[in-house]
């Protein structure tokens, strides 16, 4: 059975007598507090060089990234000891107490890539010390100074390390602080974490534990966002909340990291137990760990962001009683024009519930009102699901089109120039629900589609708070304020300017709570999950639902040619909206292509099996640009023959073969003691390399038991069908080679072992063609990688 049309008593919310100067007021006072949240989420102004001395100044810190980042400068390396020399002269300079740590130590996370053993590597931590005048604690700032082999690593994360320097000097400039600052620039983080994880675990300074500041970059510019907490946060972010200049971070973001396979320093230290934040800035992804993460391309207001915000934590914590920095929950925040609002976690189910109740009293009062029945109710609420699931879907389709369009998009984190994309998803979004309200507004009902509207916005609140309470807020606030204004308008005469002010003042909430969300997802995700901003963007427009009637035409009432015109006004804004969705697209894909400046990524890595004499080509892309096609032109798996590449399918080709001697392995002492066999053997690189690895074959023994450089390693699980057991990946080894000792329960007569050894740079590899301009090297930790294979039987 069809719905009837609207009649004029089952109008909207708010029916101003003066519909165009209401709705200017209305529409104007939501951007300028759209434009506020964009001002707020900024970065500032970068201080000059002779901005005064307690303060933070990007420009003195800039040239230490000029220093840090001069070239790559991989863990182990002779460009990583330069840089290593440098930041303990600055530091000892600063009047520190400041010392190398140098031990092995075993990764942190979830990154090893050796099934059955262990990730380890030789690592330099340098440390430095500010000792307090009488510490309750110790807080710890930290930031790796090693980059991936791909890149010079100018904002991954000289950022960081540049920001630390320029923050120990201001400190040891200024008045000595209450409590102990440590300052530690870890090691091997692009490897293994392995750095981190050796001060955490074995340093003097971190035995007792304390608080820890983590700075990193995911790319090159945009706000610092404070997107990663230990547990049990709520005094954590308080003090972030008060001390950081500019507080940008939401408990959203913590959800989601939490829930994510990723890692960085700060993990290692919160598997000892330590507390602290994590802070990056993460736009302009497309150069991260590329060859151009070069000092140029930082985005000085993103550092001077960085190292404001550290500065002001330091002299916090530092002032702060750390034994009194225990909670036992979590808090929900989120940035606000002018600071960060926040409230405790447990608050969370009751303001969802009270969101849903308010949502179902607004329902009752309408029907009871005469402005809508049941039925229209219940239409509104499942109509609303429609803009929630096309506009993602759309977006989808949008970049699925792009990328036809663009096939080397599929190799970056996010274009280099994505904004223009960003505007076309958003744009996209809108026209969705202009085009979703204009074709059901008129045969629903204004307030039944703003009820529908905030009743799934509160079922989401309940559902987030029982799954996602951090991000509970981004859907329980805009209800709760839109279903408060809807009764507010309810109480008042339709006609008059309350009901306007009340829409206007909950849609503003909206805006506040969402728009953030919308503007840092779209980095934080990339153009690949654009709809997830599409959703976030769709949200924000249905809790402004009453706002967006008033571009409309009054409903109901309207007979003849009076309809016709009010449908062709109401299609306008979809109109609008669509044209621009495909403009920005359009505009994009004119300023965003591929040039010298800005190249297509492509990855290639050259594996030797000196068995046989055999090598290949190889290549990580799904489909490979037509630079690396020339190299790779078949697909298989390489892990007989090289399983510390992993067992997945990749992009092969015949290569020559170079004169590259293998890894050596000696036999320092072979014993038997009853069903066992103990052999020690030491695995040496023949030419300077950053990786080594050894893996045991499965069929011919069993490991029980295994160390490396005198660290016991804690066995892992292998698959039965693997060719491999045990495996070792030990990063940055010492030209004297690793000492390896493996307990082994004997399969056949010998153990068969496979090594090999990986360093950097194709380009004395016979059949190698540099890359013509234009065509880049993608960011991987196996781009350009050369490795070289040996089986031993012992």
């Amino acid at each position: 059975m069809g719905v009837p049309p609207t009649r004029p008593a089952d109008r909207a919310l708010a029916r101003p007598r003066r519909r165009l100067p209401a709705t200017v007021a209305a529409v104007a006072a939501l951007l300028t507090v759209g434009a506020g949240v964009l001002v707020d989420l900024a970065t500032p102004a970068p201080r000059p060089a002779d901005a005064p001395a307690d303060r933070f100044s990007a420009e003195r810190a800039y040239q230490h990234v000029k220093v840090i980042a001069a070239r790559p400068h991989v863990a182990g390396s002779p460009a990583n000891d330069q840089v290593r020399e440098h930041l303990v002269g600055v530091l000892r300079g600063l009047g520190l107490e400041t010392e190398v740590q140098d031990t092995v130590a075993p990764e942190a996370g979830q990154l090893s890539g050796a099934a059955g053993g262990a990730t380890l590597a030789r690592v330099r931590n340098v440390v430095a010390r500010l000792t307090g005048t009488d510490s309750t604690g110790r807080l710890f700032l930290v930031a790796h100074y090693d980059s991936v082999q791909s890149g010079p690593g100018g904002n991954d994360d000289a950022a960081g390390v540049a920001s630390i320097l320029e923050v120990a000097r201001a400190l040891a400039a200024g008045p000595r602080p209450r409590n102990d600052i440590v300052f530690v620039l870890t090691d091997a983080e692009e490897a293994c974490l392995c750095g981190a994880s050796a001060f955490a675990a074995g340093h003097p300074l971190a035995a007792d534990g304390g608080v820890v500041l983590n700075l990193e970059a995911r790319g090159s510019t945009g706000p610092v966002i404070m997107f990663e907490t230990s547990r049990n946060n709520a005094e954590l972010v308080d003090v972030f909340g008060r001390a950081a200049p500019h507080p940008v971070g939401t408990s959203f973001a913590v959800e989601i990291y939490r829930a994510l396979p990723n890692d960085t320093d700060f993990t290692a230290f919160l598997d000892h137990d330590f507390v602290g934040l994590n802070s990056a800035y993460i736009d302009g992804g497309a150069i991260y760990h590329t060859p151009l993460d070069t000092p140029a391309a930082m985005d000085r207001g993103s550092l001077q962001m960085h190292g404001d915000n550290a500065l002001g934590l330091a002299r916090e914590f530092g002032r702060t009683d750390l034994t009194k920095l225990g909670s036992d929950h979590d808090a929900t925040y989120f940035p606000v024009p002018g600071g960060l609002v926040r409230y405790p976690g447990w608050l969370t189910v009751p303001l969802a519930l009270a969101a849903l109740v308010a949502v179902g009293l607004l329902g009752w009062l309408l029907v009871r009102r005469g402005r809508a029945t049941v039925g229209r109710l219940a239409a509104g609420i499942g109509l609303a699901l429609v803009p929630i699931v096309v506009a993602p879907l759309s977006a989808w389709l949008l970049w699925t089109a792009i990328t036809t369009i663009r096939p080397g998009y599929a190799g970056l984190l996010d274009p280099y120039r994505p904004v223009w994309y960003r505007l076309a998803v958003l744009a996209l979004a809108a026209a969705v629900l202009f085009t979703w309200y204009a074709l059901t507004r008129r045969r629903i009902g204004p307030a039944a589609l703003a009820f529908g509207g905030l009743a799934w916005l509160a079922l989401l609140g309940v559902l987030l708070a029982a799954e996602v309470p951090g991000g509970a807020y981004l859907a329980t606030l805009p209800a709760l304020a839109g279903a408060l204004a809807g009764l507010a308008a309810l109480s008042t005469r339709l006609d008059g300017p309350w009901p306007v002010a009340a829409a206007t003042l909950s849609g503003a909430v909206a805006v506040v709570v969402l728009l953030p969300a919308v503007v840092l997802l779209f980095p934080a995700l990339g153009m690949a999950m654009g709809g997830v901003g599409a959703l976030f963007a769709v949200l924000l427009g249905l809790a402004a639902l009453p706002v967006v009637d008033l571009l409309h035409p009054q409903a109901g009432g309207q007979r003849g040619m009076m309809a016709v015109r009010a449908r062709r006004l109401g299609a306008l804004p979809a109109a609008a909206t669509t044209l621009a969705a495909v403009v920005f697209a359009g505009v994009g894909l004119a300023v965003d292509r591929f040039d010298t400046a800005h190249p297509v990524p492509t990855h290639l890595m050259y594996a030797l099996d000196t068995d046989t004499g055999r090598a290949m080509w190889l290549s990580r892309e799904d489909e490979p640009q037509p630079w690396t096609a020339q190299y790779v032109p078949d697909e298989g798996t390489v892990s007989r023959f090289f399983p510390a590449l992993g067992d997945g399918r990749l992009k092969i080709g015949n290569a020559p073969g170079a004169n590259l001697p293998p890894p050596a392995v000696t036999v320092l002492a072979d014993t038997a003691a009853g069903a066992e066999r103990t052999l020690r053997v030491r695995v040496t690189p023949k030419r300077p390399v950053r990786l080594l690895s050894l893996h045991v074959e499965s069929g011919s023994a069993t490991v029980t038991k295994a160390s490396a450089a005198g660290v016991p390693l804690t066995l892992k699980p292998v698959p039965a069908e693997s060719e491999w057991g045990f495996g070792l990946l030990f990063h940055a080894p010492p030209p004297e080679g690793v000492e390896v000792t493996l307990t082994l329960r004997m399969e056949t007569e010998k153990v068969v072992l496979r090594v090999m050894d990986a360093s950097d740079g194709l380009s004395d590899i016979p059949g190698f063609r540099p890359r013509p301009p234009g065509v880049g090297v993608a960011g991987s930790h196996t781009s350009e990688m050369l490795a070289v294979a040996h089986t031993y039987s012992l």
